[in-house]
């Protein structure tokens, strides 16, 4: 007999119940294929077992897996993900549950796979990901949800969370769906308390009105695909589009998949004149308006 613990089976489609007492025996839930056979016919539930995915355990007595199984009630998942969690973080912690394969749920989250989200045309997406528009929430999935299922299931709560919950401040935007995700996802990266956030949203839009690069650690991060405490000088030289420190404007995508707080944030920021700002070791901010006071800020927080 296997552990204590509940598991997953997978019931195949056209197994009869002498496949499914073998397989049920296999997993250490019953004692005899055979016995489970027989007790299925005299408890009135032969051709009632029903294919799928059932979560069962061996304290249950065999009656009570075959009604489980006759019920086809379909076995779930709980699954969060955090804000600024990007496509592969998802993709990671769906690999772990079993749901599906980090490289099932990474081939699924294309834009040819989304159609209840307006995304942007051409090469502004890097045509191989839909970050910023899975939204991060907790969700409830069936185990045998085929991949492009669970990212609509994603991409259905960003439509009704962000594009009809926030559908009047999109409106008065100067800016379009794509750069406001955009620009949150980096107040989503680069904000660690919450009061930062719209102050963060005013360095993004100061500096980009101004026609100066943003220079944000965390795009640089993303394009290297690690996490790291401090960037290095080596790593703002990465060639990528993502590198802020090497490319004026707005990349040409999100970063992770932003909360609706950060949201919001870049749909109000904060009204500054604020150019600079710096991390303090409690992962708040010190925000300053010219390259001297930036400077007087990090030795201030760094020493020296």
């Amino acid at each position: 007999m296997g552990s204590g613990e509940a598991r997953v089976v997978q019931i195949p489609i056209a197994s009869d119940t002498l496949d499914i007492g073998a397989r049920l025996q296999h997993e250490g839930l019953i004692r005899s294929a055979f016995a489970f056979q027989v007790g299925v016919r005299r408890w009135g539930l032969a051709g009632k077992l029903k294919a799928g995915y059932y979560r069962l355990a061996p304290t249950m007595s065999a009656r009570e897996i075959a009604e489980v199984i006759a019920s086809g009630e379909q076995a779930t998942e709980k699954v969060t993900f955090p804000e600024g969690f990007t496509v592969k973080q998802m993709a990671e912690r769906l690999g772990e549950t079993g749901l599906c394969s980090e490289q099932d749920l990474l081939a699924a989250a294309v834009p040819a796979n989304v159609s209840d989200v307006p995304l942007p045309t051409g090469n502004s997406l890097a045509a191989q990901s839909v970050e910023g528009y899975l939204f991060p929430a907790t969700y409830i999935f069936e185990y045998g949800t085929e991949p492009p299922a669970l990212v609509r299931e994603m991409t259905k709560a960003f439509r009704s969370r962000v594009i009809r919950g926030m559908a009047a401040d999109l409106a008065h935007s100067h800016y379009t769906l794509h750069e406001i995700v955009t620009v949150a996802s980096m107040i989503e990266r680069e904000a660690r308390v919450e009061k930062d956030r719209p102050l963060v949203a005013s360095v993004i839009y100061n500096r980009l009105q101004k026609g100066w690069k943003l220079e944000i650690d965390a795009t640089v991060l993303y394009a290297l695909g690690e996490h790291k405490k401090r960037v290095t000088r080596k790593d703002l030289q990465i060639d990528s589009p993502l590198n802020t420190y090497r490319h004026k404007g707005l990349p040409p995508h999100a970063i992770c998949n932003p909360g609706e707080a950060s949201i919001r944030a870049a749909l109000h920021p904060a009204k500054t004149d604020y150019l600079f700002y710096v991390a303090k070791p409690d992962g708040s901010h010190v925000f300053t308006r010219t390259y001297a006071e930036h400077r007087k800020a990090i030795r201030a927080i760094r020493g020296g």
